[in-house]
Formats: C-alpha cells, structure tokens, sequence
C-alpha cells in the first residue's frame, strides 16, 4: 500500500505535467450556470429540448468524490456543497465518454484528474437505465487539483483527535457533523430573530479590556503594544458595557460574540467559545425566568424541532412545567450541609466526606459552597431555575428584600437554568446601587488578594457609570454550552474548529 507522501508525490507530477500542457491547476473562474441541487429541482425542465430541438447544456461545477471506469466511459460523483445551504442533495452522477470527447481529451483526463479534484463540467442532463439523474459530458476543465487523497468513504479519520484536528474532512464525509455545523447557525440566528422580534439593538463591545468584569473566570492576558499596557481577553460578553448602555438611555441591546476563560477543560467548558447576553431595563428576575422559558423553547423549536430532549442520560422535556430549587435546601438535601450556618471548616470537611475535588488554592467559602452546589445539581432533570443564592456568589445581582429580622438580605434575585445536572443560562436583576456594588467589589478584591483568580476586581469606571443612576435592569447569559447539551454532545464536538494542541 502505498503512504500518503507517495501518492502527494504521484499527484505533483500529474500537476507538472498539466502545466507543461499549459492547463491551469487553479484557475480563479467557472463558468457555471447551476448549483447541482438546482439542476437536480429542475431536471426535468432542463433535460428538455430547446425551441431548435437542440438539447439544453449547463455547467456545473464541484468536487470529484467517487471516480469509476467502464470501458471507454468514466463515472463521477460530483459534489458541489450546495445542499448545505438548499435543502436536497449536492451530488450527481456524471458520465465522461471516449466517444463523445475524443480519444486524446479522455486520456488526458484520465491520466490527470483524481478523487478530491474540484472541476468544471459541460453537458446534457439524462436519466441512465438504473433512473439515476445523470449528465453527459461534453467537456471539462480543472478548477482546482488536489495534492492529497480523500480518506476511505468507509473507514475515513477514525481518531477522534484526529477528527477535530482535520474537521473539514469529518465534515465532508461526515453527514452528522456537517448537520451539527447547519443546526449551529440555526441556533444563534434564533436567540437573534428572538430578541430582535421584541426590539432589542444588536451592539458591540470590546474584546480587549484593562479590567475584566462580568463573571467569576480567570482572563488569558495579552499586551497592546501602541498604547504600552496591559489587557485582558473579555470573560463576558460586555456585561459591564452593556449596563453602562443602560445608563446611556437605551431600554434593550443584546450582544452574541466569543468569550475567553483561561481555566479548566472538559465536556461542558471550553477556554474559548461564544455566549450572548441581554439586557432590558425596568424588567426584574422574575420577568426574566419567563423570558428565558420563552426563549428556550423558541430556539429549541426552531433548532431541532422538539421541546423533547434526551441528554446525558436525562429525559428532557421543555414543555413541561419548570421548577425552582432553593440554592440552601438543595444542597442541605443532598450533603446535609446546611450553608447558612456551616463554618468554611466545616464544608471542607463535607467536600472531603462526599469525595468532591476542589482547588486549594485561594479557598474561601464562597468555592466551599460551589463545590457543594456542583455536587447537587447533577441530580436535577430539569428543566428549571435555581434561585436563592447568596449574595457571596454573585456580585453583580440586586439584593432580595430583607426578610424579617434582616438588615439586609444575604440573597440575591439570581436565577440560573438546570437543565440535564447543569446550569445552562444565568440571568438576574441587575444590581443598579453604586454603594452596594462598590462593596461588593471590595469584598472580591480581597478574595483575588488572598489567592482567589476567578474573583471579580474592582472596577472603578463601572462604579462611577452606575453613580449617574441605571434603571431597574434585567440582564440573561446564554452560551453555547446550551446548544451542546441540547445536541447530547461534548462542548469540544459541538464548536466547528475547537482549539487543539499543535502536533509535534
């Protein structure tokens, strides 16, 4: 058998010699008149005679994926990708004649064009004994040649690395993925119809940032080298930008762009992936619980066409009643950990008790209790909201009203959606009290001071925005983590081109 370098060898002379007949191996235009999902729709108004009786031709124009001989004919299977964007197949059939093209012109091809060659095709459309919707070539040209073969249509990349590492390949052979890569699109152009439907503005906010704010995540630091600093690669999607939007007087705006977190990887987080977030004024968490119903459903119908989902072992259905579970109770339930009384010594001990793995580094109470929560939510189906968290857990959401006896509450109006053992969007009413937020600040600077990087830093500019008054404001995260889980997939699978380690 021979390797790969051979058979590139093997194709490098065929490209010298299609040069030395003075045939371009690359040229930049086609002639063609039809995508082949459109000649295959109008077949048979394009396989008809024309007003002199002459049979019509078109051109077409695709890569050669399967290649047969028989005698003096050669059969091709010739794709065009157009079934991507029109529903329908991309392929057809096409026949190439010793005695229809002449002796030379068919040794010529034969002896110059390969499986994985992009080419362009004259002829006549027919239907062959078998009813297999075919054109008959009466010419060809060489749109691109290819210096490596296409794996076996059977046993292809079977790696999964390698998979990741090659996916325009996956894709291409890969009828799965490429329906994955269609659903993706269809799922971010949902939440935008969605949004734009009930008249949020689409913005843009930075990407490179001098304090990084929005969520608790550690940032991949970068340097500017016009302005001789420091920055930072946004961990969220503008929230703090799109707030100030807020205090700028617009009601609702809405971003979806790339985030970067430079933390763990596994089958739900990746460092690098895309999230939208919103923000409407004079609208609370409890508005935003039905609005995250209602756009959930909107983009799973839209997307796959169900609200029925099984994922990870779960049985999904978002058209049942959604639930809320109490931050406290739950995890009381499933550790015995009662988080509004427990000391930090005593929740590690539960942590080690129940085998939970936690980062030392900088732990605090408010990692004790997410570590205990992530332990819990892994026995919730969903779907539904997880409300009741304590303020130490989110510096950004309003406070709940003091119940009685309370100065101030030690809850915040946060929500975030379970679905599968996880949560898969947070939104909350916004916290629009500069004295409070400057506290809150304070309180995660100290955590980043004493080892804590996923503590949020206090931001001053932020602070001072909030000081000419916000509006009561709703704000919604949604990241592609739903769409993955929504396809039962791992994250990495679920992104087109996912980051991998270069090869050595």
């Amino acid at each position: 058998m021979s390797t790969i370098e051979e058979l590139k060898n093997v194709r490098l002379e065929k490209l010298k010699s299609l040069e030395k007949a003075g045939v371009l191996a690359y040229p930049a235009k086609t002639k063609k008149t039809h995508r082949i999902c459109e000649a295959l729709e109008n077949f048979e108004e394009l396989s008809k005679p024309n007003k002199d009786n002459d049979l019509q031709e078109i051109v077409l124009a695709g890569r050669i994926m399967a290649q047969r001989g028989h005698g003096g004919a050669t059969f091709l299977d010739i794709f065009d990708g157009s079934d991507t964007i029109t529903p329908g197949s991309g392929k057809i059939q096409a026949i190439i004649k010793e005695d229809k093209i002449g002796e030379n012109s068919y040794k010529f091809f034969v002896d110059h064009f390969d499986i994985a060659d992009f080419i362009e095709v004259r002829g006549t459309l027919f239907i062959t004994k078998r009813g297999e919707k075919t054109i008959e070539v009466t010419d060809y040209k060489m749109l691109s040649k290819a210096l490596l073969p296409l794996p076996e249509k059977w046993h292809g990349l079977q790696d999964v690395e390698e998979k990741l590492r090659k996916r325009y390949l996956d894709i291409l052979f890969n009828p799965e993925v490429k329906e994955m890569v269609k659903k993706r699109s269809i799922f971010w152009n949902s939440i935008r119809e969605f949004l734009i439907e009930r008249k949020f503005i689409e913005v843009e906010t930075p990407v490179l940032e001098t304090t990084p704010g929005g969520a608790d995540a550690r940032p991949f630091i970068s340097h500017h080298n016009a302005l001789d600093i420091d920055v930072d690669l946004r961990i969220s999607v503008g929230e703090l930008w799109q707030k100030k939007l807020m205090v700028a007087g617009f009601e609702k705006t809405f971003e979806i762009g790339r985030i970067f977190r430079n933390e763990g990887m596994d089958a739900e987080h990746l460092q690098d992936y895309t999230a939208m977030e919103c923000y409407q004024a004079y609208a609370d968490y409890e508005y935003g619980m039905k609005f995250t119903e209602e756009i959930c459903k909107y983009i799973a119908k839209k997307t796959f066409g169900t609200l029925k989902f099984k994922i990870k072992g779960f049985d999904v259905d978002l058209g049942a009643k959604w639930e809320k579970y109490d931050y406290a109770s739950t995890i009381a339930k499933y550790t015995g950990v009662n988080i509004e009384e427990a000391s930090l010594p005593e929740m590690e001990k539960a942590l080690q008790k129940l085998k939970i793995d936690y980062d030392k580094n900088g732990f605090n109470a408010t990692r004790a209790i997410d570590n205990l929560w992530k332990y819990c939510r892994k026995n919730i189906a969903g779907p539904g909201f997880l409300i009741n968290v304590p303020v130490i857990m989110e510096p950004l959401a309003k406070r709940m009203p003091a119940r009685a006896g309370e100065e101030k509450s030690d809850r915040v109006q946060r929500f975030q959606l379970i679905l599968a053992g996880s949560e898969l969007a947070k939104g909350f009413s916004e916290l629009n009290d500069p004295i409070d937020q400057a506290e809150r600040f304070t309180e995660q600077q100290k955590l980043r001071d004493t080892g804590d990087e996923e503590a949020q830093r206090f931001d001053k500019d932020y602070v001072e925005a909030m000081e000419y008054g916000m509006p009561p404001t709703f704000g919604l995260g949604i990241s592609e983590r739903l769409f993955s889980f929504l396809m039962d997939k791992p994250m990495r699978e679920c992104q087109i081109f996912p980051l991998m380690r270069p090869k050595n």
